[in-house]
């Protein structure tokens, strides 16, 4: 039973995957959308007013349509069950280059919340920039663990404004561990969010040592808002399935890079 559950979730994942890219290039009504996933009219109803309440996309009279200036892509639910073993790897050698006794920042993000995980019961003082990394570090006794003030962004509990640039410019960090929803080495990192974009900066102005933390496809992508290029970063955690150009291009800007296998 645990095991089809599982099945189930991972097949409404992929569904509401599809039908978010559907409906980023234009209208799609319920035949369209019934048609591409092969599910009922009643299952795509229903992953619409799901989509629909955590603003992915917008529902109108049969179908539905792109919501402008939509922010980040995917939902943090749909976010969290992609590339789950790689993740998990990642965030293994990420939590391999923090010492023991280091002030640590923990960013937003899926794949930092992994890290999170990674890093808990270490010994560690850290700030999590999300209400999700802040329960992953906390699930286990050894680390401090502490969250800026201020509002929080729906979906992925992740603090932005002026709490959270306070609390990391009141902070020197050993290790900042980032996330970006983007890293090519033309664009530089980029994210989605113009608030997330400047704590991020403030993170790498504080942080003696930044390790940038990132699944291979997003190298190949830019988002809207840059704040650093890999010149920035000391270090590059991804799997060995990145490209070999683009490998090549991101030693040249002078971080180390730190290869795992891919799963």
């Amino acid at each position: 039973m645990h095991a089809r559950g599982q099945t189930d979730r991972m097949q409404r994942s992929e569904r509401q995957r599809s039908i978010i890219r559907a409906v980023e290039s234009g209208r799609r009504t319920i035949d369209d959308l019934c048609t591409l996933t092969g599910a009922s009219a009643i299952t795509v109803r229903r992953d619409l007013a799901e989509l629909a309440e955590v603003g992915a996309l917008a529902r109108v009279r049969g179908g539905a349509e792109p919501v402008a200036h939509r922010g980040s892509g995917f939902p943090f639910s749909l976010r969290a069950g992609e590339h789950g073993d790689d993740k998990a790897a990642l965030a293994a050698a990420a939590a391999a280059l923090v010492p023991d006794d280091a002030s640590v920042l923990v960013d937003n993000g899926t794949t930092a919340v992994a890290v999170a995980r990674a890093l808990a019961g270490r010994r560690i003082r850290a700030l999590a920039l999300s209400l999700h990394a802040a329960a992953a570090l906390g699930a286990r006794p050894g680390a401090e663990v502490r969250v800026p003030g201020g509002t929080i962004v729906h979906d992925d509990l992740s603090f932005a404004g002026v709490g959270a640039l306070q609390a990391v410019r009141e902070t020197r960090f050993d290790v900042a561990i980032l996330g970006a929803c983007a890293a090519s080495p033309e664009s530089g990192l980029t994210v989605a969010g113009w608030d997330d974009a400047q704590v991020k900066r403030e993170a790498i102005a504080a942080s003696r040592r930044v390790v940038l933390v990132v699944t291979p496809d997003k190298l190949a992508r830019t988002s809207a808002h840059r704040f650093a290029t890999f010149a920035d970063v000391d270090a590059v955690v991804t799997t060995d399935a990145v490209p070999a150009d683009v490998l090549h291009a991101i030693r040249a800007l002078r971080p180390e890079v730190v290869l795992v296998p891919s799963a």
